[in-house]
């Protein structure tokens, strides 16, 4: 049998690896507005205290803005037409950042720092689990002190109520009740929150 001649194949040609295109970025991605040259409607709605509120042609609404050395931002694109204000951008993006800070702020999440106790603690461990209960509610957190009742320690469940109320006693100072003790289960729960200065 004849043997064929080997023609080894050509290599593919290897992939381009050389540095990609950077994707042309979107000039909506910096700014959440379309401001000046960059409005497209060919009529816009002004409105605002520094201009007579109506429709003007894009033309005139932007020698308006340069007029006063300002920006003419779209507030509304989806209306018919679009309004525009004619305002500082940057001083204007400046006091949305600020007010978003103190919404931020004023919608502070409610930390829960949990404390547990059996219902035998002795003095020494009670004392140092009221300090730590002492500098959470200082912090503005709110305690949820427990006492876990394991097996036959359940027959024991006045001595935990006794010890959850003599601690929310001792925190009075500092916090107030917002619940009294409830037994669920096998915990026997009361919760503090830090009183208000």
């Amino acid at each position: 049998m004849e043997k064929k001649p080997f023609h080894p194949r050509p290599p593919r040609p290897a992939a381009a690896t050389g540095p990609r295109r950077p994707a042309t970025p979107n000039p909506r991605d910096k700014d959440p507005h379309v401001t000046n040259e960059r409005i497209t409607a060919r009529e816009v709605r002004l409105v605002g205290d520094n201009v007579e509120t109506g429709i003007y042609s894009i033309q005139e609404a932007l020698r308006l803005a340069q007029e006063q050395e300002l920006d003419l931002v779209e507030i509304s694109p989806t209306a018919e037409p679009p309004v525009c204000k004619i305002l500082d951008y940057q001083k204007f993006l400046y006091q949305q950042k600020k007010r978003q800070k103190e919404q931020k702020a004023k919608s502070v999440k409610v930390v829960v720092k949990e404390i547990r106790f059996g219902p035998q603690t002795d003095d020494h461990d009670y004392n140092f689990k009221l300090k730590h209960a002492v500098g959470f509610l200082k912090e503005g957190a709110k305690v949820k002190a427990y006492v876990f009742f394991k097996g036959r320690s359940i027959l024991f469940k006045e001595q935990g109520e006794v010890l959850l109320l003599r601690f929310a006693n001792d925190l009075e100072e500092f916090g107030k009740v917002d619940q009294m003790p409830i037994l669920e289960g096998k915990r026997m729960t009361i919760m503090l929150s830090p009183k208000k200065k």
